[in-house]
């Protein structure tokens, strides 16, 4: 059965074995630093790390058969995931769990599970602007037909995602300006949009629910006197955990600041990876994130229709973009920001989330691979990105 699977799985192999390792990493992690939690919950370690692998388990189900599915048909889907994705953000803001002063999460009725809705606005976001760019090549220079409809769709979902969640809104919006310079939009009307984001990043920072949490993380960032005081806990919990890994770490299971972090299993979960593997599993990881944006890279430039590359683009920043980050803070490089580690953080059913991307961009990568066969050996040369009609 395992070889009939096997036989089935297509796509890039390196894309494929990094989801592998990062699940090992993640598994071994996460078995580690929810000690605690375990400890506070009256529950086994044991009991934390099986309900994670149960959601690494059902997240290689939803790689395979996402990536079995012609990425085309995340087309038509993504115009249902942007017309389901507003209500929610909405419904979240007004209705949502309240954690930290911040409304993020929405349960799932009859489950008793929460999910994030930023991480389906941001699947939706990303499969939208693919399909909007490709369909509107032609007129892509165009203000009404084009430009507004875009620029309309991105700031929305900004403002909506940013009043609860900046770095999150932040890190798509980045994404976003990086599709839209690859989808051809014109420099003039990327710099309007970055005005636009500009403009509404300032409003929330200033006038925002969550202003005095914002502007005292950034002023504790800028301020070095602040460092060891109840502002910076985290990030001095971190830095003690990074310090203390040396070259080859504690070993497996010996962190001693999984006891002082908050969040060591998610938002901080790369400095106990450090502190129990020290500088090689800290470089290991890092390494793993950069292969996979160099596999993604090979993808986009070799897809054969736009609509892929774009897909596979969006998708594979923000993957990235969010790693780097989630990296960035345990090394205290950025302020602290609240974004986990893709696919290595104990994070339900933002893996799941993050394991469909990982298939829409190994479908993309399939139809590469399907269009090399049946071109192999003839001069047909690659479709370059806006010179074809719409989604053909």
């Amino acid at each position: 059965m395992i070889k009939a699977i096997l036989n089935q799985t297509k796509g890039d192999r390196w894309i494929w074995l990094i989801i592998i390792l990062l699940s090992l990493i993640s598994v071994l992690a996460v078995y580690s630093a929810t000690g605690t939690l375990a400890y506070k919950r009256g529950v086994g370690s044991e009991s934390l790390m099986f309900k994670h692998l149960i959601f690494i388990v059902f997240g290689f189900v939803l790689i395979y058969f996402a990536h079995l599915l012609n990425y085309r048909y995340y087309a038509g889907i993504s115009k249902v995931l942007m017309v389901i994705t507003i209500p929610l953000l909405l419904y979240t803001l007004l209705f949502g769990s309240n954690v930290n002063d911040a409304s993020r999460w929405i349960a799932i009725p009859g489950t008793g599970l929460t999910f994030q809705t930023s991480d389906l606005a941001k699947l939706a976001l990303i499969t939208f602007l693919a399909r909007t760019l490709t369909k509107k090549q032609e007129n892509i220079k165009d203000v009404k037909t084009s430009f507004i409809p875009i620029m309309g769709s991105v700031c929305l979902v900004f403002i909506l995602i940013g009043l609860a969640n900046l770095s999150t809104a932040l890190m798509l919006f980045g994404v976003s300006i990086l599709i839209l310079l690859i989808g051809r939009i014109s420099m003039k009307q990327i710099a309007i949009v970055c005005v636009g984001g500009a403009a509404l990043l300032t409003i929330l920072v200033l006038f925002g629910p969550r202003r005095e949490t914002y502007k005292s993380r950034i002023k504790a960032y800028f301020n070095p006197e602040m460092q060891h005081s109840d502002k910076t806990f985290q990030q001095d919990q971190s830095k003690i955990a990074i310090a203390s890994g040396g070259i080859m770490g504690k070993g497996p299971g010996n962190s001693t600041q999984r006891n002082f972090l908050p969040h060591p299993y998610s938002d901080f979960i790369f400095a106990i990876i450090v502190e129990e593997y020290g500088m090689v599993g800290g470089v290991t990881v890092v390494l793993l994130y950069m292969l996979l944006m160099y596999r993604i890279t090979k993808i986009v430039t070799q897809a054969p229709k736009a609509f892929g590359a774009l897909l596979a683009a969006g998708l594979g920043f923000s993957l990235t973009i969010q790693a780097l980050a989630n990296m960035a803070v345990a090394v205290n490089l950025f302020p602290v920001t609240g974004v986990p580690l893709p696919l290595v953080s104990m994070g339900g059913t933002s893996i799941l989330f993050t394991s469909v991307a990982f298939g829409i961009i190994l479908s993309v990568s399939k139809d590469v691979e399907e269009y090399k066969l049946e071109n192999k050996g003839s001069k047909a040369e690659k479709v370059i990105i806006g010179e074809i009609p719409a989604l053909a």
